[in-house]
């Protein structure tokens, strides 16, 4: 059973924290495994291995679009977070997602990953979006090979091109951390982000391949209740469980969840010889 809970807007410390004490908890085994899923408050996060030359404006630029920037201990390098994105932050105990012939067995880190990947091109998928896997990089792709339309104006109205795609562009970003067997941080889908925030950053350290959301594939704006949804199906296809929706997060923990928040520049020292971190 997975526990799923849409929480809404939020900053990304208040996120981070949150997420920070789930984990605990699914560790304690006081918790069964739960997805969070929320938009953030804009925000540049720099993962494990980013580069901070991978943020192309300064801080005073970042101030004046009312971007925060952070650093974090999943992996992966610098990307962007903002209202009509759904992020997904799922806390899961992988030894109970690997089991087979009734076998306990942990699942492994490259095929979790893989599993997120596959939640998120059939949830694409779901909206008529052709979605696919890049080999050598994690996340999410517009497939390469499909036929675009484009609308160009002209001086006596618009007109309708079609034209062929010249490359992939990535509609969903992946970065992890795994603790003892325990995940979080997890998936960011554009669906109807506004992608000029991509332009502060060179988004994962790629700087060949643009960015894309599901609205601009659709050329419409979606409804992210109806993504959220989505997603939640597929995780109980992809990950063979059931799915449990709740209204407030005291229905998954009982009690408050507040702690205090540790700096940013502290995070890098949460890790020990278990943690994993993929992107």
């Amino acid at each position: 059973m997975i526990s799923v809970l849409q929480l809404g807007t939020l900053d990304y410390a208040t996120g981070l924290r949150l997420q920070q004490k789930l984990v605990q908890l699914r560790k304690d085994g006081r918790i069964g495994d739960a997805l969070l899923l929320l938009e953030h408050a804009p925000v540049i996060t720099l993962g494990r291995n980013a580069k901070a030359a991978n943020v192309i404006v300064s801080a005073e630029q970042l101030a004046e679009r009312g971007v925060e920037l952070f650093e974090c201990d999943r992996g992966g390098d610098v990307t962007f977070h903002g209202p009509g994105q759904l992020v997904g932050y799922p806390i899961f105990d992988l030894r109970g997602f690997g089991s087979t012939d009734g076998k306990r067995k942990t699942l492994g880190v490259v095929e979790y990953v893989r599993r997120l990947e596959e939640v998120l091109i059939r949830t694409c998928a779901d909206f008529r979006i052709a979605s696919e896997r890049v080999a050598g990089l994690t996340g999410v792709w517009t497939n390469s090979n499909r036929v675009g339309t484009e609308y160009v104006v002209t001086p006596t109205g618009s007109e309708t091109r079609f034209h062929t795609n010249p490359g992939a562009a990535k509609i969903a970003a992946i970065g992890v951390h795994i603790s003892r067997g325990v995940t979080s941080h997890g998936f960011a889908l554009n669906v109807n982000t506004d992608l000029e925030y991509f332009n502060l950053i060179i988004p994962c350290g790629i700087s060949s391949k643009p960015v894309a959301s599901m609205a601009k594939e659709l050329g419409q704006q979606l409804s992210l209740q109806e993504v959220a949804h989505s997603v939640s199906r597929n995780f109980g296809g992809v990950f063979q469980s059931q799915m449990l929706w709740l209204e407030t997060l005291d229905s998954l923990v009982g009690h408050s969840v507040g702690v205090p928040m540790k700096p940013p520049s502290e995070l890098r020292k949460l890790h020990n010889e278990e943690d994993t971190f993929w992107a």
